[in-house]
């Protein structure tokens, strides 16, 4: 399993738009003949009465009034690969159903890469600490890797969050750390390894040690492996490294 390469530019932007059934498959169009292609897509709010735009963020306004560009509409956030901030604007300003639009920025830009750490909450946080000490020093050289952890207890939790690892962006690498682990997390782990995301482990009791890309005892250095797994400025290969223990 190769490592990840750096995703492609993207470009990001925030928009209000109508909310029938037939608006975002028209705006997907839109990108789509401009050359786009719409990586990610996310609902940040539905519009009421109550809401409000800034200024600067509005295309068009019946009558002049603010409330009115709002209300009936959903709030998204966008982002698109293979068009520049100048040609999105364009696509948007022209996109029948879109109220207000403004730019943001790609989150691969700013939270970059991310390593998730999923167990109970005492080597959570001693892997975390390691992971952040290792990201920052990578970080200071031009990367972007961020760090996310949830503690959490009991076999069904666990499983359903190490699946759900596979549905969030950016998600490059996981580690479990707690002290026992197996059944249906194992199969869980095993499921993601096969969607291209990589597993480390702590040396625990449980059949999860059998499954993971790598086991290490120490939990500092388990998140300090994992940020250098995942980061372009270091030289560590898990795929050289797999089935190991340390």
């Amino acid at each position: 399993m190769a490592r990840r390469t750096t995703l492609p530019f993207t470009v990001a932007a925030r928009a209000i738009v109508d909310d029938p059934v037939t608006a975002i498959p028209a705006l997907v169009q839109r990108l789509g003949a401009a050359g786009g292609v719409l990586r990610t897509l996310s609902t940040v709010r539905r519009m009421d009465a109550d809401s409000t735009v800034a200024a600067d963020d509005i295309v068009e306004a019946p009558s002049g009034n603010a409330l009115a560009v709002v209300a009936g509409a959903v709030e998204i956030e966008i982002e698109v690969q293979g068009l520049d901030e100048e040609r999105l604007v364009r696509t948007l300003h022209a996109t029948p159903g879109v109220r207000a639009h403004r730019l943001t920025r790609a989150l691969d830009r700013i939270f970059g890469k991310r390593v998730i750490v999923i167990g109970g909450g005492a080597q959570v946080a001693q892997v975390a600490l390691g992971a952040v000490s290792e990201a920052d020093r990578h970080n200071l050289r031009g990367e972007r890797i961020s760090v996310d952890t949830i503690a959490l207890v009991g076999e069904k939790e666990i499983a359903a969050a190490v699946r759900a690892v596979a549905d969030l962006p950016r998600a490059r690498l996981l580690v479990l750390a707690g002290s026992i682990m197996g059944g249906d997390i194992s199969v869980a782990a095993r499921e993601l390894r096969e969607q291209g995301i990589p597993v480390i482990c702590l040396n625990m009791v449980g059949s999860i040690t059998d499954v993971a890309d790598l086991v290490v005892s120490d939990p500092v250095q388990a998140g300090t492996m994992a940020v250098m797994a995942v980061a372009d400025t270091a030289t560590f290969d898990l795929a050289r490294q797999r089935g190991r223990r340390y």
